[in-house]
């Protein structure tokens, strides 16, 4: 189960990364929330990613709160499930985000 926790840590973590960089240079990008979601909701969903990111990595660790990354012991099998989890989801949202027209199953707009 802990590998399952630093997988799914890398997951979250490594969302944040385009969240943050488009809503600081001002564009937009999807969201779970809207298709074309401002820059600030950009910058917000990248924050609740972070810190659901730190909050596994206390699950995996055992401590069960936020753990910053240096002291979550990711090293070792736990790194390889970590980036594990950051290259599936940079994979799926290069494929989501490469095709016209994309949206969510609960997008309407």
């Amino acid at each position: 189960m802990t590998l399952l926790w630093y997988f799914l840590a890398g997951f979250c973590i490594f969302n944040s990364i385009p969240h943050l960089v488009k809503g600081i240079v001002g564009e937009t990008n999807m969201t779970p929330f809207k298709r074309v979601s401002s820059p600030t909701l950009n910058i917000i969903w990248s924050f609740i990613n972070l810190l659901f990111g730190f909050f596994l990595l206390g699950l995996a660790t055992g401590q069960g709160v936020f753990v910053g990354f240096w002291d979550a012991n990711v090293s070792g099998e736990n790194l390889w499930a970590f980036l594990s989890g950051g290259f599936i989801l940079s994979l799926s949202a290069a494929w989501l985000f490469s095709r016209p027209n994309v949206r969510l199953p609960w997008h309407t707009d």
